[in-house]
């Protein structure tokens, strides 16, 4: 029992983690992460909050964990439903109350702000991942192919991100609207999985003395 809630209270520090380098890295408006610039050429195409199309976003992953899983897709996948709910709060909070009067006009500051949020989401992302009790559904989502077509997570979830820009240039022209995919963007879809990979090969080892992951 005290295991469960020590992985609980882990998850969910994760995803305050996660939502705060998400917030961080829209705030710094140089580009966002690939999966989160499509979440803002959305939400500025249909006016709707960040955070908002973001819980839409993961919870279509849910379920496409469920397509993929059939049978093998358990009580706890959809747990994910949860955590995403919980991200796109916390991103919404942050974002349009937190960060709302917060304003940045040094190009390098925003840089280096954009590159806090992006490790802050692969330090969070990774304990998640690591634990393997409830998983951000993108990254869940990532992990499911990865195993069907036995090709490395890193990859897959790069080619999302690739796929995320393509699809969030593609709704900027489309509603006119500013785009969203700038050189933080590019940076972001470089490093995430990669870092990822890196992290949770760091992570594992210290969490197993925990009895946190096996």
């Amino acid at each position: 029992m005290n295991k469960v809630i020590g992985k609980c209270i882990i998850a969910a520090l994760s995803v305050i983690i996660v939502g705060i380098g998400a917030s961080l890295s829209l705030k710094a408006a140089v580009g966002v992460s690939a999966w989160s610039a499509l979440s803002q050429s959305i939400a500025t195409g249909i006016n709707i909050k960040v955070g908002t199309i973001s819980m839409l976003q993961n919870i279509s992953c849910v379920l496409i964990q469920l397509i993929l899983l059939k049978k093998e897709f358990k009580v706890v996948h959809s747990l994910q439903v949860l955590v995403s709910v919980l991200l796109g709060l916390i991103v919404n909070f942050m974002l349009y109350d937190v960060l709302s009067s917060v304003i940045i006009n040094n190009y390098f500051i925003n840089v280096l702000l954009i590159l806090l949020g992006t490790l802050l989401c692969v330090v969070g992302v990774s304990v998640l991942m690591v634990i393997d009790f409830i998983s951000f559904p993108l990254e869940a989502c990532c992990m499911v192919i990865s195993k069907k077509i036995n090709i490395k997570f890193g990859i897959i979830r790069q080619f999302v991100d690739i796929l995320s820009i393509v699809f969030a240039l593609g709704i900027a022209f489309i509603f006119k609207e500013s785009i969203t995919v700038r050189e933080g963007t590019i940076i972001a879809m470089i490093i995430f999985g990669p870092m990822v990979d890196l992290f949770m090969k760091i992570i594992m080892p210290r969490l197993k003395k925990l009895e946190l992951a096996y």
